[in-house]
């Protein structure tokens, strides 16, 4: 009796190499599965599909995780503003940890005796598969022919046309790779230190010139609407959003960042609407929180964004992250307003039943209602006691 492998399948040239070779080479029945986490269209699914089984795998799977990607991982990055290295919304990062729990759970469900995936010895990604795949299937086999086999482009290639596969070998100038939370595009450019990605390089093109605004409705930090149209899922409004703001070329840069294995690396990305979410989402937040709540959320966000980048979503303290994340989003609800330009954006402002500058307890600069002058000539005193008491005993010491 055949062993059984699920393996993780895009229907591009690793794992289409990883289909043939795990059946045809080391006698495995292949059981593909496809997690879109917002990066395929049906048609693109129903292709992918197609080719699995024309390759010889026993089932195809495909799994809609896009609101599942939403709620375990995409909500928390908003709620925390996460932004890595103040540039990268961890578009690819993210989502290669969804594909992986889907993955394992697949795994687990067919009592497989392997799982496999892609990857290639030089990444980020082999460290989030294998960590989570030993997680949550411990024990479990893990095929990474690409990796193991020290596989070059051009060896996929001979060894494919051999096995009579039909595919367009052709190398793309540019590496996409489109999710829900961004795309990340990798070329030439992103390969050393210097140099932009040319604009034929993002997958949207720049088609308005003009300037439009943006209403956009968080409830308890979500995005549930955008210019008072109403959407069922958070997800949903997100890719709303980014079909408005996509065509300005906003929200593209490119990332520089340390991989888990250790070394420097650089990736493009375009990531309209998360950067204009977290942007808005950050202004409605400025003027709802506390003084302490904003400081606090930003340490915790900074160690939440890392420590989910290097995959270690299933740590517990994440849970315990997440909750801070959650209580401190019980009133940042409200609209933000967003002007669009081509390259660029401003918000203009927010409106809110919990702004903190209702102009009831007094306005910036002029006169407040709150408190007198005498309260404020106590309070300094009071406050600066400390200090005052120590460079008392400071100019005491010297004489």
């Amino acid at each position: 009796m055949s062993k059984s492998v699920v393996l993780g399948f895009s229907g591009g040239l690793d794992t289409t190499f990883c289909v043939k070779y795990l059946s045809e080479d080391k006698g495995y029945d292949v059981h593909s599965i496809i997690v879109n986490t917002g990066g395929f269209n049906d048609e693109e699914l129903k292709k992918i599909e197609e080719h699995a089984y024309k390759l010889g795998v026993k089932t195809h799977t495909t799994i809609n995780a896009i609101k599942n990607y939403y709620d375990r991982i995409v909500k928390y990055l908003i709620f925390g503003n996460v932004l890595k290295n103040n540039t990268y919304p961890l578009s690819v990062s993210a989502e290669r940890l969804v594909q992986a729990l889907h993955m394992a759970e697949h795994a687990k469900n067919l009592n497989a005796d392997a799982v496999a995936h892609g990857s290639t010895g030089a990444g980020n990604d082999q460290v989030r598969f294998d960590m989570i795949l030993n997680i949550i299937v411990p024990g479990i086999e893990i095929i990474t022919p690409i990796r193991d086999l020290k596989l070059s482009r051009e060896e996929e290639i001979e060894y494919l046309k051999k096995k009579g596969v039909e595919l367009n070998f052709e190398k793309a100038a540019y590496s996409i790779n489109k999710g829900l939370w961004g795309t990340s595009v990798g070329g030439r450019e992103t390969l050393t230190s210097k140099g932009f990605l040319p604009e034929e390089a993002f997958p949207t093109q720049v088609t308005k010139t003009g300037t439009e605004e943006v209403k956009l409705h968080f409830e308890k930090g979500e995005l549930t609407s955008v210019n008072d149209k109403i959407f069922e899922h958070p997800s949903e409004a997100i890719q709303y959003l980014q079909s408005i703001v996509a065509p300005y070329g906003i929200g593209r840069d490119i990332h520089v960042g340390d991989t888990i294995i250790g070394i420097k690396g650089r990736v493009g990305f375009e990531a309209a609407a998360p950067v204009v979410i977290i942007k808005a989402h950050h202004t409605l937040e400025k003027h709802v929180l506390t003084k302490w709540q904003l400081p606090t959320k930003d340490n915790l966000a900074i160690f939440y964004g890392n420590y989910l980048h290097e995959g270690q979503i299933l740590d517990p303290v994440m849970r315990d992250i997440e909750a801070f994340f959650t209580s401190s989003q019980q009133h940042v609800t409200g609209d933000v307003f967003v002007q669009l330009f081509p390259y660029r954006f401003q918000v203009l402002g927010i409106e809110s039943k919990y702004d903190l500058m209702s102009a009831k307890f007094g306005k910036y600069g002029e006169m407040n209602n709150g408190w007198t002058g005498e309260d404020v000539r106590g309070f300094s005193k009071i406050f600066g006691n400390q200090v005052a008491i120590y460079e008392s005993v400071k100019e005491s010491e010297k004489s």
